[in-house]
């Protein structure tokens, strides 16, 4: 791994974010319908927070055997964005390195990082984003 490789390299600039009043079921059909894991929260223009996918997937366990469209009224009904995202964000300014995203991506803890520039949210780096990284330099 080339250690001062700049985070924009791996990281993905085409951001989809969830507002905090969205429901849970729009986040359900985004990551259903982009294949994606991690949806920044943002409040107005600022991140406030990151849901995962494995967050709704713990919320459709509980809701049990029932179709899909009945799991989607359940999280809306009984939950909200802010009730299941992650608050503990971590970011990097977008001068980071790949280093510095994977020391903090390394630990397990959490799958994500986003990438901040000038206050503003740049971008979002995943544990799967450095693997392939890796994987390409091998």
């Amino acid at each position: 791994m080339k250690k001062h490789e700049s985070i924009q390299k791996i990281m993905s600039d085409n951001t989809v974010t969830l507002q905090l009043g969205q429901k849970l079921s729009e986040a359900n059909a985004i990551f259903r319908q982009l294949g994606i894991h991690h949806i920044p929260v943002m409040d107005h223009d600022q991140p406030v927070g990151m849901l995962s996918e494995t967050d709704l997937l713990r919320l459709i366990y509980d809701a049990g055997n029932t179709d899909s469209r009945m799991q989607d009224a359940l999280m809306d009904q009984q939950h909200s964005i802010a009730d299941v995202m992650s608050d503990d964000l971590q970011t990097l300014p977008i001068t980071a390195t790949v280093k510095e995203a994977a020391e903090i991506l390394s630990d397990g803890s959490r799958h994500s990082v986003l990438v901040m520039d000038a206050g503003q949210l740049a971008g979002i780096v995943t544990s799967t984003d450095l693997i392939r990284y890796l994987h390409e330099q091998f």
